[in-house]
């Protein structure tokens, strides 16, 4: 026999922009016909790449095209790439959560997936009454989940509240516990998505733990999405690449981790001009700039200053993510809230202390909040430098601590320029 347990060959998922269907019935019915009738839909011919971050002439995108690969038996296949390459689109395809559009799915033996938090769970129905639920939609008998209810329960650390109404539960407590129903109702094939980063530090220890376990010792098959890149490389054993829709590496996880942050690697941008001035609630980013002189050294400051202008007076205050070579967020600050006058550019400060960041690349990403709850525009990667080291680092842990655990205590200032 094969030790083959998924297949997939010229998988694809196309989606029309802004609409439920294709959009009139008439296209809805020749879709149709062209189906049962065993011919491609003249619609599937239209579209283009699934490219995030630029516009398009045509309605019509696909979040895959052309996907192909195998998975064998107890092998840990890591699924890497940017945010809306189309990761989690192949894992609801390959979960049955949604039909592709052409392409072929053979999966040999139970699945069992963790898509995103709450998935599958009955908000009205408690912990106990929820796992049971799950393991009748697995085909599982009473008996056999009877067997590992205690185990799922310990697992989950929510002992307390398993007969509580899960709709009363934290996101980390609804993670916890789907994912033991998940790992403890032994599925043949284990489909994990990115939600294992809302559970904590030791639950996601646990969780890493628990898929080494049902891969290697119990010869189970795990696909595993993460933007944790020292995950991938721990648990796969495999890996493979996907950008706007389309596998474009597969290798060793070493090798997948190395590709991806090769095409995602952070450049030296110390300033930051946009093309044409980005508008967003009335607001326009005129420049941003890394302030410091090259080289920058662990024992400096990092000083960035973005220039805004404003069309209305709105309230609002401008938050830095910074984020690492390894595509970790390391932290974010945010400027005080404040009312921007009509007509008026201001310069926004900020001051990184010293011997907080690692030597290494990092990147800058900028985002706006508009009183003080809704986040109306995000700039990836606007700039982006390098820290070198000039420091013993043996001589700063007379305090217990190293460059980059610090408390991130950084400083920021708002100026009016006219």
């Amino acid at each position: 026999m094969s030790d083959v347990v998924i297949s997939v060959k010229s998988l694809a998922k196309q989606y029309r922009l802004g609409m439920v269907g294709a959009g009139t019935l008439r296209e809805d019915i020749v879709g149709w016909w062209y189906k049962i009738r065993g011919k491609e839909d003249p619609y599937s011919k239209l579209g283009e790449t699934n490219v995030r971050s630029s516009t398009g002439s045509s309605d019509y995108v696909w979040a895959l095209k052309d996907v192909s690969f195998e998975v064998k038996k107890g092998e840990v296949l890591g699924i890497i790439g940017k945010n809306g390459a189309g990761k989690s689109t192949l894992l609801k395809l390959l979960s049955r959560v949604t039909a592709p559009t052409s392409g072929e799915i053979r999966a040999n033996g139970r699945i069992a997936s963790l898509l995103e938090v709450g998935t599958g769970f009955h908000p009205e129905l408690t912990g106990r009454e929820n796992i049971f639920l799950n393991g009748a939609i697995m085909g599982m008998r009473k008996s056999e989940i009877n067997a590992k209810l205690d185990e799922i329960i310990e697992f989950a650390g929510v002992q307390r509240y398993i007969d509580t109404p899960v709709k009363r539960y934290s996101s980390g407590m609804y993670v916890r516990l789907a994912f033991a129903v998940a790992a403890h109702l032994e599925p043949e094939i284990l489909i994990v998505d990115e939600v294992l980063a809302v559970g904590d530090a030791e639950f996601q220890k646990k969780a890493i733990g628990k898929m080494q376990d049902v891969s290697s010792g119990q010869g189970r098959t795990v696909l595993f999405v993460s933007l944790n890149m020292k995950a991938v490389e721990s648990l796969c054993t495999r890996g493979i690449l996907v950008e706007d829709g389309r596998i474009v590496f597969e290798g060793t996880a070493k090798e997948t981790v190395n590709a991806y942050l090769k095409s995602d690697q952070i450049a030296t941008n110390l300033e930051y001009v946009p093309h044409d001035v980005i508008l967003g609630e009335g607001v326009s980013v005129l420049s941003g700039r890394v302030v410091n002189e090259l080289p920058i050294f662990m024992s400096d400051d990092v000083n960035i200053s973005f220039t805004l202008r404003f069309e209305k007076t709105v309230e609002f205050h401008l938050n830095i993510h910074v984020i690492s070579e390894e595509q970790l967020h390391l932290f974010q600050s945010g400027c005080q809230p404040f009312t921007a006058e009509v007509d008026c550019m201001y310069e926004v400060n900020f001051t990184i202390p010293k011997n907080l960041l690692n030597e290494r690349m990092h990147s800058i990403t900028l985002s706006m909040v508009k009183n003080r709850s809704k986040t109306f525009l995000t700039i990836e990667k606007v700039l982006g430098f390098k820290v070198e080291s000039d420091i013993n680092i043996e001589k700063l842990n007379w305090f217990g601590k190293t460059p980059g655990l610090l408390k991130p205590i950084v400083s920021s200032s708002v100026n009016m320029l006219k």
